[in-house]
């Protein structure tokens, strides 16, 4: 994996759109570590209010900022070895590939210095690799040498044996150690997104303060005098995950009281709002909701359907309980995603309300503008990771890669798929595929996988395939649904949004045909979309396909069905969920 993108003020500084006005006890070194010089002896601030932030640059920690800021503390970012060895706490949100950020600790000297911070017990919190690079190595792309905090191996996840991985989604804790930090986390759900682990073993049990269980038993925090660190991202996980930062930031505080519907005990199945936003005849961004990817009102004024307000329905969904919160840019910003302004603003103040995930997608490829400047795809989904996203959900682009993969045998690591995955993770990667059902009497008429439809097609057809669209659903192309799920999860995606095109916005419930082939060619999770009606279309198709996760829109933006309904729904039917 290539090293993440470096940030424009120095090595370890955030980009300048982090800084945009808001919207409103260690192991001993091993003898082959350097030791830390002298001259990185600092000592500690003082100011009880400050939080230090080691950011290197690579994915969106403009959420750990925003859950730091909404608890009423200020960030000092980390410029120098000096800066972590001078700090009071210090937050390590580590992101992207083990190699790469090893590369940029070591060749800037901050390896070093964390592993002195640690020694001397100071307090750290370290989320996701975070954690992980407090270990002996990892596998990925390795063996690559880790920090040596705490022995072990980062491995992953095995899908050989139908797993889905990334482990995507809020899973269960159980808890090894009586820690302040997880006070009050017993029961809930947190959200974990990633695909390498670190395993337990007899030399690192005294350091496990939590296990989650996805497969098999991994390490999902640690905790050692003062030195903590997490697996999942507490900056994502709701009201429980901002009770932890709390901990952390206040010792003593005992954090909010986060109330617990049912106790949590294994991965939940996801419920998403969905928000396509665009700008409506007057120029504002609103959000609105096709009928077959029609957004135009079917009366005389024809005007765009006019359902709210991008940030304030977004933050009314966060409170409602969605797990997770989708923005489709379909403006004609588009033809210049770096230029659509409002958009980016858009994830900028939804970022400071909504701590859950928040994935965006439209216009996420390469372009050049008027003054004939090329921008690639990376630079683009750079732009959306630095100003809130935490997921890119690319669509027509990837029907391109995918056709020009199946036809060559050949990843050419030049697709906006391709680029995107190498540096962020596939975890942060989203493929939106829009199929229309195409009937057929039998599955020798065409090349592309069949299914027998549980409904027979208008002439009596009992198979059909599914044509992928781009365009907004305007073009078809010579690719079926199943094609392009196999060949995107070659290629680097983490997950799968499929639509259907002709059950968009009928209320008739998901395309359980069409979902059931997809999630089950792919080990990568698998969004549903399309044609939820009623609380009873979400239990159907967690019962009758293997999607982690179920998406809807029109009826969450008119109130037809409440999230809190649908998830009252599915607890009563046995699906597990994450409740608030």
């Amino acid at each position: 994996m290539l090293p993440p993108p470096p940030p424009p003020q120095g090595a370890m500084a955030t980009g300048a759109a982090n800084h945009a006005v808001p919207c409103s006890a260690g192991r001993p070194a091993k003898r082959n570590q350097r030791r830390s010089p002298a001259s990185l002896s600092v000592r500690a601030s003082s100011d009880a209010n400050t939080v230090t932030l080691l950011d290197y640059g690579a994915g969106n920690v403009r959420s750990v900022r925003n859950a730091i800021r909404h608890l009423g503390f200020n960030i000092r970012d980390v410029r120098s070895p000096e800066d972590i060895l001078s700090a009071d706490r210090l937050v390590f949100p580590g992101v992207g590939a083990f190699g790469s950020a090893m590369d940029v600790l070591t060749r800037t000297g901050m390896a070093d210095a964390l592993r002195e911070y640690i020694r001397r017990d100071r307090p750290f919190l370290g989320i996701c690799l975070g954690l992980q690079l407090l270990f002996d190595s990892s596998e990925e792309n390795g063996p690559v040498s880790g920090l040596g905090v705490i022995p072990g191996v980062v491995r992953r996840f095995d899908s050989s044996e139908g797993l889905i991985v990334p482990h995507i989604g809020w899973n269960a804790l159980q808890i090894n150690k009586d820690t302040q930090l997880l006070q009050g986390v017993d029961g809930h759900h947190v959200y974990f997104v990633h695909s390498y682990y670190a395993l337990p073993s007899d030399a690192n049990r005294d350091w496990i303060s939590s296990t989650c269980n996805y497969g098999q038993s991994f390490i999902s925090s640690i905790s050692m005098g003062n030195i903590q660190a997490v697996q999942f991202h507490p900056e994502k996980s709701g009201a429980t995950g901002l009770s932890i930062f709390e901990k952390f930031l206040s010792p003593n505080s005992s954090g909010a009281k986060v109330p617990s519907h049912k106790k949590a005990s294994k991965l939940a199945k996801r419920v998403i709002a969905c928000l396509d936003v665009r700008s409506n005849d007057n120029g504002d961004l609103v959000v609105t909701k096709g009928d077959q990817y029609d957004v135009r009102d079917h009366s005389s004024s024809k005007e765009v359907r006019n359902l709210g307000k991008p940030v304030e329905l977004a933050s009314q969904y966060y409170i409602d309980g969605a797990d997770e919160v989708s923005f489709l840019n379909i403006t004609g910003f588009r033809a210049f995603p770096l230029g659509d302004l409002p958009m980016l603003e858009v994830l900028r103040c939804a970022s400071e309300k909504v701590f859950v995930p928040l994935t965006v997608g439209g216009g996420i490829r390469d372009f050049t503008d008027a003054s004939g400047r090329y921008y690639s795809s990376l630079e683009v989904a750079s732009e959306y990771f630095r100003s809130g996203a935490d997921k890119i959900s690319i669509g027509s682009d990837a029907v391109f890669a995918a056709e020009a993969y199946l036809q060559t045998g050949v990843k050419t690591g030049k697709s906006s798929l391709e680029q995107i995955s190498r540096v962020y993770g596939n975890q942060a990667v989203v493929v939106s595929i829009d199929p229309r059902r195409v009937y057929v009497k039998s599955p020798d008429e065409v090349q592309f996988k069949t299914v027998k439809v549980s409904s027979k097609g208008p002439l009596g057809e009992e198979y059909a395939w599914y044509q992928c669209t781009v365009s907004g659903g305007r073009d078809s192309r010579p690719i079926g649904a199943y094609e392009l799920a196999q060949a995107v999860e070659e290629l680097g995606a983490g997950e799968i949004l499929l639509n259907c095109i002709d059950c968009d916005g009928q209320g008739c419930g998901f395309d359980i045909d069409l979902i059931k082939m997809v999630s089950d060619a792919v080990t990568i999770p698998v969004i549903a979309s399309s044609g939820a009606g009623s609380v009873e279309h979400f239990s159907e198709v967690f019962e009758k396909t293997n999607a982690s996760a179920a998406l809807a829109a029109g009826i969450f933006h008119r109130k037809e069905v409440p999230i809190l309904a649908v998830k009252e729904h599915l607890e009563d039917a046995g699906v597990e969920v994450r409740m608030q």
